[in-house]
């Protein structure tokens, strides 16, 4: 086995991993091809390192027989992450960002997640050059201005390739990402944290993604700013970057007002938007107390703006309404009871709004308000500017799940949150790599799901973070044994190097 550079009637040259049989040269895989002399040595430099790890060693390998009393654990170093990990960044393209560093930052998000001293010990255990701290922060301070763009045009390209060449629905949410600190400054802020961590300073990540989840880009914005004035930027922003062809816009009710609604009529955007049916007109909450549904029904009501109301019910949606006021009413009881309310407490947040003020100092529960309200159980609103039925646009809506998944995927499995850098470009770094890791996250996640593996990805991780090689080398010669896996862990190999 050797490699081989086979110039090409083009003028490339394509790098190849050969075998001989039967004086015949088989080619077990290509490498790449390119005509720039730079890209092919590093080409072959990367068809030398993955033909043992890959293939193991061959009879044209300088034979090395150490005794097992001579390694140490020095010798022994984990290579999943690489195997897998590596070779999925390598596929989508991330590879053509010339920093080895990028690489082993984003995997290590995935594999040892949390502060950059656990990238540390991803080093460490894999027997790779020692980096100082210093040195990733340095990379940090200088990642949007050398490799961002480039990082956004690989993984846009890539998922609109995987999309089918076109991104005709998109989806928007938004997450806040808190600081351990006490100090906000002009981009963290004080503000309403959806981790409940209204003491901390945060920011707002905004995040579009198409179907099946797949990021399309992403942008942080201040802690304090309200959510719904974020939209249009954003769509504006990624829409002129990579010329998307207004693309429907699916978000849920937290983004509704009267203005996003305005704003992207004017804009042209067609949008599918969760709504807030209990805040509509009196006309309009008339019609829906008059609909009558039953379970799986979905009504239509057009409204003077032009746009449509779908309201559709559900038995199950109105157990959990129901079950859901019930337990809100309990604990203002408690706190009645307790003496623990007041007049301050009666506003319209929750189930604040079940309080009454008998003269100027009882406080009471209206139960028949409560009551009233559940004529509301179970139903659910749509408001949308596209022809689409009532089944499409609950089917598009109900899709909002997907990225609701990557964002706790990024709070949990990439630990994104808490955030503990100051400098802005520290924490634009810090979104981006987790952007990249979250992506290789999802598709490893996606072929083991393709293939029916029966492997969930965090025992996947697990399994990678165990797959071991021994590293032999003397002064002239350097040799790589990957140790045998384990049934899970050649299944997760097979599976990987098949599909990238």
């Amino acid at each position: 086995m050797f490699v081989f550079k086979k110039k090409n009637r083009s003028g490339s040259t394509s790098v190849q991993i050969v075998q001989k049989v039967n004086r015949s040269n088989k080619v077990l895989k290509i490498i790449g091809t390119s005509s720039d002399p730079e890209e092919i040595e590093c080409l072959y430099k990367q068809a030398l390192f993955e033909m043992p790890r890959l293939y193991g060693a061959t009879l044209f390998d300088t034979p090395i027989e150490p005794q097992i009393s001579d390694l140490s654990n020095d010798n022994i170093r984990i290579a999943g992450p690489e195997l897998v990990f590596g070779r999925i960044f390598d596929h989508i393209g991330f590879n053509r960002i010339q920093d080895e560093l990028f690489k082993d930052l984003c995997i290590s998000r995935i594999t040892h997640p949390g502060s950059k001293l656990n990238l540390a010990q991803y080093l460490r255990e894999n027997n790779k050059e020692e980096v100082s701290v210093d040195r990733v922060y340095y990379f940090m301070d200088r990642l949007n201005t050398r490799y961002k763009k480039q990082v956004e045009d690989i993984s846009f390209n890539y998922v609109k390739k995987l999309l089918g060449g076109e991104i005709g629905v998109v989806f928007y949410d938004m997450t806040t990402i808190y600081f351990e600190s006490s100090k906000p400054d002009e981009l963290r802020e004080t503000g309403f944290s959806k981790d409940g961590k209204h003491q901390h300073p945060q920011i707002f990540l905004g995040l579009l993604v198409g179907k099946e989840g797949y990021p399309i880009g992403y942008d942080i914005f201040e802690g304090g700013i309200y959510e719904g004035h974020t939209l249009i930027p954003m769509l504006e922003k990624f829409e002129k970057r990579f010329d998307l062809n207004k693309p429907i816009i699916v978000a849920d009710a937290g983004l509704l007002s009267s203005q996003n609604i305005l704003d992207l009529k004017e804009n042209g955007y067609r949008f599918i938007l969760g709504a807030r049916i209990k805040s509509e007109s009196k006309l309009v909450k008339g019609q829906i107390q008059d609909l009558n549904l039953e379970d799986g029904q979905v009504a239509q009501i057009d409204k003077p703006d032009e746009t449509t109301l779908f309201v559709s019910y559900s038995n199950k949606r109105a157990k959990k309404d129901l079950s859901n006021r019930e337990r809100g009413l309990k604990r203002l009881e408690k706190s009645l009871k307790a003496g623990r309310l007041t007049k301050s407490n009666i506003n319209n947040r929750g189930y604040n709004k079940y309080l009454k003020l008998h003269g100027k100092l009882i406080i009471d529960i209206d139960y028949d308000k409560f009551n009233k309200d559940s004529t509301w159980d179970g139903l659910k609103g749509y408001i949308t500017n596209t022809s689409l039925s009532g089944d499409e646009v609950i089917e598009n809506y109900n899709n909002l799940w997907k990225i609701e998944k990557a964002f706790r995927i990024s709070k949990t499995d990439l630990k994104i949150r808490p955030i503990y850098h100051r400098i802005r470009e520290r924490i634009e770094a810090h979104i981006c790599i987790s952007f990249v890791s979250y992506l290789l996250h999802k598709e490893l996640e996606k072929v083991l799901n393709e293939y029916k593996s029966g492997i969930s990805i965090n025992k996947a991780i697990k399994s990678i973070n165990k797959m071991y090689e021994v590293v032999i080398e003397d002064k002239a010669y350097k040799q790589r044994i990957l140790l045998r896996n384990n049934h899970i862990q050649q299944k997760i190999i097979d599976i990987v190097n098949t599909n990238f």
